[in-house]
């Protein structure tokens, strides 16, 4: 399949938007023993409610109670303490081996990072609108998949997908590692899409050019996923 691919913008996010639900944040609040049985409505105040109630906890409790209410059913209680201790000194969001866990600890990492000003590390998403034109087929099921391998000629050799991944990239082996890769996919309508993704696996200055054509060898968006 032969397409046109234009990068349109590249930014850099610390907080995915609807990451965190109302109903998420007063059930921290309930996990945390906030003791106020009627919770504000808005958004905002439940979120300056749960820093306080964070505030009362040690780093790693806190840690360990928000990764309790998010993860409990994907990782052991021991997991969940080793993680709890080591999200304090290093980006586990993107040095975690189950590529799986990369967006939730990441959402629970910019919770904390900003409930405690700073004590965690900082971590940040990479955010691509692009434009996908598919050139010889009328209608393509445009997937993660899809997207990285026809990002992968105008990825720099430094870029971590690249190192990991090229046997899936060049589509000689399957990739369902991609699901995970990219968290979001989004279609805009006109052949537009906007992915979310962390700085980690792609970030602005590991793309060679912003506009290009190629041809994909095998159509794998013909999977649905």
């Amino acid at each position: 399949m032969k397409f046109q691919l234009n990068i349109e913008a590249i930014s850099t996010i610390d907080e995915i938007a609807d990451a965190w639900s109302n109903a998420d944040f007063v059930a921290l609040l309930d996990q945390l023993n906030y003791p106020d049985a009627d919770p504000p409505s808005s958004k905002e105040e439940l979120r300056e409610l749960l820093f306080m109630a964070i505030a009362d906890f040690a780093p790693p409790e806190a840690a360990a109670i928000v990764l309790t209410y998010l993860l409990a059913d994907q990782l052991t209680a021991g997991q969940i303490q080793q993680i709890s201790h080591d999200m304090l000194i290093d980006k586990i969001s993107e040095e975690y081996p189950e590529i799986a866990l990369h967006y939730p600890l990441f959402n629970t990492n910019e919770l904390l990072y900003k409930a405690y000003n700073g004590k965690f590390p900082h971590v940040k998403a990479t955010v691509i609108e692009l434009e996908f034109k598919p050139q010889d087929q009328d209608e393509v099921v445009v997937t993660k998949e899809l997207i990285l391998q026809a990002f992968r000629e105008q990825l720099s050799d430094r870029n971590v997908i690249t190192r990991l991944f090229a046997e899936q990239l060049t589509g000689k082996e399957p990739f369902p590692e991609a699901e995970h890769i990219i968290w979001e996919l989004h279609t805009l309508g006109n052949d537009r899409y906007t992915l979310i993704t962390s700085e980690y696996w792609l970030a602005d200055d590991d793309f060679l050019a912003t506009s290009f054509a190629g041809e994909l060898a095998e159509l794998k968006a013909e999977k649905h996923h």
